[in-house]
């Protein structure tokens, strides 16, 4: 799987490398860089032309926000995570005017961090899935830029980041496992990659067919509803 650069746009050091660190933990992402000014940033964007930015508001020689109202209208801008102690709702608007994949407030979550990170490996899956998108599949990508799909009142047995890392196994119809095989690849077991597999048929994200193996016994094969 390919991995996306990530720019870390900050001028303390000490937080910078927290950020750094958290995210050369998750295997998809790749923190290539810190920039400690706003001058930095925007040479390491030219040099490394990352995927992704995240992006301090309050910086030595500007703002943040100021360089996300440069990058508007470059059509190949890196996506950016906006994280500020700014929480005026003039900032949070005008970041949501440039684009802002997601705002975080300082100090920030781990964990809130981290579903960001995910719902961002969702987003992008979708916007390369297809050149031609259909309605639900647009709902899907702002429902995704938005945090509408948080999950709530999830069943028992269903936490949200295990469930975010299947629906990631589907990135698309071509694709199919079996809950062995899911097991396997996410490092859950079968009985777990089961129901989870189960709730994503349930709520038809995935479609469930069943085909005989080399041995002749039914099996239960799951791939990404059209």
């Amino acid at each position: 799987m390919n991995k996306f650069d990530v720019l870390i746009v900050e001028d303390e050091l000490r937080i910078a490398e927290l950020h750094s660190q958290f995210i050369q933990q998750h295997p998809r992402f790749n923190a290539i860089s810190i920039a400690g000014n706003l001058a930095e940033a925007q040479r390491m964007i030219r040099v490394l032309k990352p995927d992704l930015i995240m992006l301090d508001n309050f910086l030595p020689d500007g703002k943040g926000i100021d360089l996300m109202r440069e990058l508007v209208s470059d059509k190949n801008a890196p996506d950016v995570i906006f994280i500020t102690a700014a929480s005026d709702m003039d900032t949070v608007r005008e970041a949501v005017r440039c684009g802002a994949f997601d705002y975080l407030l300082k100090p920030i979550s781990y964990e809130r961090l981290q579903d960001t990170l995910h719902r961002y490996l969702r987003y992008r899956s979708s916007i390369n899935a297809n050149d031609n998108v259909s309605q639900r599949h647009v709902d899907e990508m702002f429902n995704l830029q938005a945090r509408e799909m948080t999950y709530r009142n999830l069943p028992k047995g269903i936490d949200e980041l295990t469930l975010d890392k299947v629906k990631e196994a589907f990135a698309t119809q071509e694709i199919y496992h079996t809950a062995e095989s899911l097991g396997e690849l996410i490092g859950i077991s079968k009985t777990t990659a089961r129901r989870y597999l189960e709730h994503c048929a349930a709520l038809t994200f995935l479609h469930a067919e069943v085909v005989h193996g080399k041995v002749g016994r039914p099996e239960r094969v799951y791939r990404k509803a059209g």
